[in-house]
């Protein structure tokens, strides 16, 4: 017969497999992270020193800076602390000034008997706030400061307005690298026994445009779909256009009346549900990465067929 223990474990253990990837893989230290070690190691000399300010933590989604605060607030707390010493809030879910005259108020004016120190006010996506929210969320920081620290993370910062950036020690979390990217990527691709091939990882981090938490997304859903990752399966699962899907418009372009490009495309476009906003955006980076025109009319003349029919006349 199986323990009390062995049966509370098969719950937790269902839990933690049904999880996202985004979510199961994330990281739960500050050594678990893979990139911005500056970042870290300040934040971890803040810690250490007992002196951590109100943090803004700023930069493309994706990249880190979420996790990084919540792998600072669990090396700050032990887990029955946890709910009572921090109070994580998404912005974008209320961005007027009740959410400031409300729970964020209600937590930071009030002390905890159970623990020393202060606490942590997480609010995500602060960008998302109104300025009047802002403008009382700066009073209730400078009021609250002794008890309460706070950490902002945003997308834009010219969106937060100047009075609260001043209170604030900024850190900048820049798109990770390809070089960063693949080795985690590899470590989930193990753990999950995923079928990958070379090509799959190379789009993977290249639709990623070093956005960690979109790689992982778009590895669990190719891998549910397919069973498979490669370049084809993940274009396809993100309706994002295959390089032959743009070597074929580039031919029709090139090579064919308007109107006849112009319908090809849209027969295109409309029967793989392409964006042209992506359609456009790959025309433009095989451009940018130095291209030739004869290299556009050779990548079209490949992708029709016309170049071997040339090369026998």
């Amino acid at each position: 017969m199986e323990t009390s223990a062995q049966q509370e474990q098969q719950p937790a253990a269902a839990k933690i497999r049904n999880l996202p990837w985004v979510e199961k893989y994330r990281p739960q230290t500050l050594n678990d992270l893979i990139s911005h070690q500056d970042i870290l190691s300040t934040i971890q000399k803040f810690i250490s020193e007992d002196r951590l300010p109100h943090l803004l933590l700023y930069g493309p989604p994706g990249t880190g800076k979420t996790s990084t605060i919540l792998a600072c607030a669990k090396q700050l707390y032990k887990d029955k602390e946890f709910g009572s010493m921090v109070l994580e809030l998404n912005a974008s879910d209320d961005r007027g000034i009740d959410i400031v005259r409300g729970p964020i108020l209600s937590f930071a004016s009030t002390r905890t008997i159970f623990k020393k120190g202060f606490k942590l006010v997480i609010l995500d996506e602060a960008d998302a706030m109104t300025q009047d929210a802002q403008n009382a969320l700066r009073r209730v920081i400078e009021k609250f400061t002794e008890n309460t620290r706070f950490c902002l993370i945003c997308n834009y910062l010219s969106k937060i307005i100047p009075a609260l950036q001043s209170r604030c020690t900024r850190f900048r979390f820049g798109p990770l690298t390809p070089e960063l990217m693949v080795p985690r990527l590899e470590h989930v691709v193990g753990e999950e026994k995923v079928d990958l091939s070379e090509d799959g990882m190379k789009a993977l981090v290249t639709l990623s445009s070093g956005d960690m938490r979109r790689a992982l997304n778009i590895l669990q859903s190719t891998n549910m779909a397919f069973g498979k990752v490669t370049e084809e399966t993940v274009y396809t699962c993100t309706g994002h256009p295959l390089k032959s899907d743009i070597a074929n418009i580039l031919d029709w372009m090139l090579n064919q009346d308007f109107t006849t490009a112009y319908r090809n495309i849209m027969e295109l476009k409309t029967l793989k549900g392409l964006a042209l906003h992506d359609i456009l955006t790959e025309i433009h980076l095989f451009v940018h990465r130095g291209n030739s025109l004869s290299s556009l009319v050779e990548m079209g003349e490949e992708a029709s067929g016309v170049k071997g029919g040339r090369e026998g006349t």
